[in-house]
């Protein structure tokens, strides 16, 4: 799949297999990914007056040496940098010696405004901060606002978690090989590569297969074939009952965002479950969504038994505090409970100190398949010891947490990871800043809840919510706010089901 994430190590196992297997070796990858780059450069800066080209000593350097080799053919004016030799007998060391521009050290780097870099220092593999010359290169070339070229990633940046190892380049683009890497999607990587461009060198479908990789892009590919889409003869309760629990009086605005968010992603019920003090506040402001007394663990295992709800959405509008901890646990303890459960605001903050009693009861036989959505506050405080990991990646960090919990993890934040208990995870791009505003968590547990309600498997239920949910706020723009959400999601959802709409008559 195109929208496989490779982590350095597996990309690294990718070329090995491939290599192996022939019959390209790894010069033919490296030309083929110098190719790659150079036709970049022509068709979009085909007029610029210098290009300098920085090699570190491995295959990231090699790959510039014939960069460089086939721009001076073309006819750019091309300066040649290095830092460090490459290891005698590597490809690197081969691509050096065919190249022959004189290489100078990249200590006495001196760029002239308006040239064109080409960053072949070090890739997705680095693990290091960048050396002093490595980094003064970086700080030229943004002093004079030049236009960057990274080759698989900027330099400085770590390919496994997108974090900056002291120092990196800022590209313009970035050109990476065969599939994308954790840091062209997590921040502050993504910022970094400005735009990606994953070009095809000869690496098989096959081999990226073999690498056991099991992380996406979440895009629509990764989760369309799973989506709901209605049959014919579909009726209101075939469509998926939601169950959405109600705040206090003073708090019920929560629970009917997530509710109305639920309905408009095509449940085909949805109910609030209100405290008797908030019946008056919520029946104001609720037509099409139905409300029902809740202020026992009776009253809602018989709104169970009754109606049969797939989905419950419990945290939004709740009070922070034990109680709202306890109820959860005791209702987790009962039997017949809906197929899937998502918990968000003070369905996580009020068990951040009962956690390790909540996974067991997640993890029984029966149990309903949970859906945790914090965001980054909510995650350090239920999940503390994964969450102070300075040097791991978020995308680790979602999959322990999820390992741990039995729950699938929704890490927010404009870099949103969704993570499965198998390791199954999904990294999100088309993140935001729109959504920083308050209630749209509470619109995201309805999106969650609507399609989990309705069949669609739970994990790829987080990953349609992520990517809709911010697909909508994306196209709103500017004045945002989580009223508005629900109803922005419409135009989204209406273009996920326009193929389906065709008829053969209609195609033709």
């Amino acid at each position: 799949m195109r929208h496989d994430v490779l982590t350095p190590q597996e990309m690294a196992e990718a070329d090995r297999l491939t290599i192996a297997a022939g019959p390209l070796d790894g010069t033919a990858l490296m030309r083929n990914a110098a190719a790659a780059v150079a036709s970049l450069v022509l068709k979009h800066f085909a007029h610029t007056a210098r290009v300098h080209v920085l090699c570190g000593p491995g295959n990231n350097g090699g790959d510039g040496y014939v960069i460089a080799r086939i721009l001076a053919e073309t006819g750019f004016f091309v300066s040649l940098w290095q830092e460090g030799r490459p290891k005698a007998g590597s490809d690197a060391a081969t691509a050096a010696a065919d190249c022959p521009i004189h290489a100078q050290p990249l200590a006495s780097f001196n760029p002239e405004s308006g040239s064109l870099v080409i960053d072949a220092l070090y890739g997705a593999a680095l693990s290091k901060p960048l050396s002093r010359d490595a980094a003064n290169a970086a700080e030229k070339a943004a002093a004079l606002n030049l236009a960057v070229i990274s080759v698989d990633l900027p330099s400085g940046v770590s390919g496994e978690t997108g974090l900056v190892l002291g120092q990196s380049f800022r590209a313009a683009i970035t050109v990476t090989f065969a599939r994308k890497k954790p840091a062209h999607l997590l921040l502050p990587g993504r910022d970094l590569c400005g735009q990606v461009v994953v070009a095809d060198i000869g690496i098989p479908d096959s081999a990226i297969a073999e690498t056991g990789a099991r992380c996406v892009e979440n895009t629509p590919d990764a989760w369309l074939g799973a989506f709901p889409f209605p049959a014919i003869d579909a009726h209101k309760y075939r469509r998926g009952h939601v169950g959405v629990f109600s705040g206090e009086a003073s708090a019920t605005g929560a629970a009917r965002l997530a509710a109305i968010a639920a309905a408009r992603i095509g449940a085909g019920a949805v109910t609030v479950l209100s405290p008797s003090d908030a019946i008056a506040a919520n029946a104001a402001h609720l037509t099409s969504v139905m409300l029902r007394k809740c202020d026992t663990l009776a009253d809602a295992l018989a709104f169970f038994e009754a109606r049969h709800p797939r989905a419950l959405v419990y945290g939004p509008g709740l009070r922070p505090e034990a109680a709202t901890a306890e109820f959860l646990a005791e209702m987790l303890g009962a039997e017949d409970l809906p197929k899937a459960l998502v918990l968000d605001a003070s369905g996580i903050t009020s068990l951040v100190h009962r956690s390790q009693a909540l996974f067991p009861l997640l993890q029984r036989p029966g149990a309903p398949e949970v859906i945790l959505t914090p965001h980054e506050g909510e995650f350090r405080g239920f999940f503390p010891d994964i969450a102070k990991g300075r040097d791991t990646s978020k995308l680790a960090k979602a999959r322990a947490a999820a390992a741990r919990s039995g729950a699938v993890i929704v890490y927010k934040g404009a870099d949103t990871v969704v993570a499965a208990p198998g390791g199954q995870a999904a990294i999100n791009a088309n993140g935001t800043p729109w959504l920083a505003t308050a209630g749209s968590g509470d619109v995201l547990s309805g999106l969650c809840a609507g399609l989990a309600a309705q069949g669609m498997p739970v994990f790829e239920a987080a990953c349609a919510a992520v990517w809709i949910h911010a697909e909508a706020a994306q196209r709103f723009g500017p004045g945002l706010i989580a009223e508005d959400l629900p109803s922005a999601v419409l135009p989204v959802v209406r273009d996920i089901f326009a193929p389906s709409k065709l008829t053969g008559t209609e195609a033709l």
